[in-house]
């Protein structure tokens, strides 16, 4: 068996060793959830949102505990730690008020006595999860899918491992019977296999493009059920008419989010020409004062960059827009201290030609770019391989409207950050994903939505 160990990114340290899952060991975990789906199935709906409820309970009694091993195992703020337990918790309190409504049969007019459409559970289903929000992504996930009456095997990030097994001990706490939601320490090959294993009905993975599409042709080969949630690039257009007060908060929130590593965060910044000048500076100064320091500190504001390649992937981005002509305006450098980190980054002049502009840029790094008006604005936001959400910020409500309706994402917003909402659904076009989390859409994704037909 081949061991690792995750590491501190604010400080080098080794955290802990762990060994990776035999085959045998990983199939012995699908098998005992496969043996515990059907009688979780067949309870009520009612008494599966209590198990819900209860979890919301657990999760705010231990926020302290499990917030503090997130910001050890990936360097998140610990106030952001804490905020991801607690929308953890809302996740699972608004499942347990609205899945018995969401999961309700629907009845349908046709020509026999009696039609309906039926959500029934599909199975086992893996989850592959990533590092960046070890509790919210997994979780986002596990709590719609097993109140529909699924079980689940989880497969967590290597370096977040003491959060994948705290997830499994708050399901256990919160009364889910204790096989139903499971987590495997497997490498690629073991995935691999349990995804095409029979007794696995389906997959949903969060993570980069590149593993989506390994993972969707795994899922193609296999015909099973799949939802993926991957990589964006969301544009963020300010008018000329914006208020710019807004405009540059919601940037520098937008950005730097979990130290900018977050598939939702806004990366490309569209500045109509009026304002372009004033909004790069406001929102430079606003991004170089944020505070950079130990994760654990609560004041701290900006936290560790994953790991080292991360920040070397990070530098490189940067170097290629400056040697193509960009202006650093702030930041732009590895931070000298111990860790991984870097400092909140603003670059002026940008085009689409570079890197920062054409990839995914995960960390505290905001290229800006200057549009004549809005047509050229959507133009420039829709030529990406990336769909997953952008925000609009102008003074006119109706105007913005029309432009969000524009742009080709899964979610747009109007004087407001992309984030995710419980309520809503959540997902991407193009290169960001296949189907939809959260919300109804969420709670069904992994059901069979079956036709009932009754005649004389």
């Amino acid at each position: 068996m081949a061991a690792y160990q995750t590491v501190n990114p604010a400080t080098g340290e080794v955290l802990r060793s762990y060994e990776t899952m035999t085959a045998d060991a990983a199939m012995a975990v699908l098998a005992a959830a496969h043996a515990a789906q059907p009688d979780w199935a067949a309870r009520p709906i009612a008494e599966r949102a209590r198990c819900a409820a209860r979890l919301a309970a657990v999760l705010r009694a231990r926020k302290g505990e499990w917030a503090r091993l997130m910001t050890l195992e990936m360097g998140k703020p610990i106030g952001e730690s804490t905020a991801e337990i607690v929308k953890c918790a809302w996740l699972c309190e608004v499942y347990a008020e609205r899945a018995e409504a969401w999961l309700a049969e629907e009845p349908v007019a046709a020509d026999g006595r009696d039609h309906r459409v039926v959500y029934q559970p599909l199975g086992v289903i893996l989850s592959i999860m990533p590092w960046n929000f070890p509790f919210w992504q997994a979780l986002r996930f596990a709590v719609p899918t097993l109140l529909a009456g699924n079980a689940s095997v989880l497969k967590h990030a290597r370096n977040v491992t003491g959060c994948a097994l705290a997830l499994e001990v708050a399901l256990r706490e919160a009364g889910f019977p204790a096989d139903l939601f499971r987590t495997v320490l497997a490498d690629h090959e073991v995935t691999a296999a349990l995804l095409g294993d029979p007794r696995t009905a389906g997959v949903s993975l969060t993570g980069s493009t590149a593993a989506g599409r390994q993972v969707a042709a795994l899922a193609g080969r296999h015909l099973k059920t799949c939802v993926l949630e991957l990589g964006g690039s969301d544009p963020f257009i300010v008018l000329a008419d914006a208020d710019l007060d807004r405009a540059v908060q919601g940037a520098v929130t937008g950005r730097l989010l979990n130290t900018g590593q977050s598939c939702i965060a806004a990366k490309r910044f569209l500045v109509e020409s009026p304002v372009y000048a004033e909004f790069t500076s406001r929102f430079a100064a606003a991004m170089a004062a944020r505070r950079l320091g130990d994760p654990l500190d609560p004041e701290t504001e900006v936290g560790a960059v994953v790991n080292a390649e991360e920040l070397a992937n990070l530098l490189a981005q940067i170097a290629d827009a400056v040697g193509r002509g960009a202006r650093l305006v702030c930041g732009g450098r590895q931070v000298e201290r111990p860790g991984t980190f870097l400092a909140p980054t603003v670059l002026a002049e940008v085009t689409p030609q570079m890197r920062v502009w054409r990839e995914e840029v995960f960390g505290p790094v905001a290229p800006v770019m200057a549009v004549g008006d809005a047509d050229e604005a959507v133009r420039l936001a829709n030529q990406s391989d990336y769909g997953l959400g952008g925000s609009v910020w102008t003074a006119d409500l109706a105007r913005g409207e029309a432009i969000a309706r524009r742009l080709e994402c899964g979610s747009a917003f109007v004087n407001g950050i992309v984030r995710s909402d419980p309520r809503l659904p959540f997902g991407g076009v193009k290169q960001s994903g296949l189907g939809r989390e959260l919300g109804w859409f969420g709670l069904r994704a992994f059901t069979n939505v079956k036709g009932l037909n009754l005649y004389d």
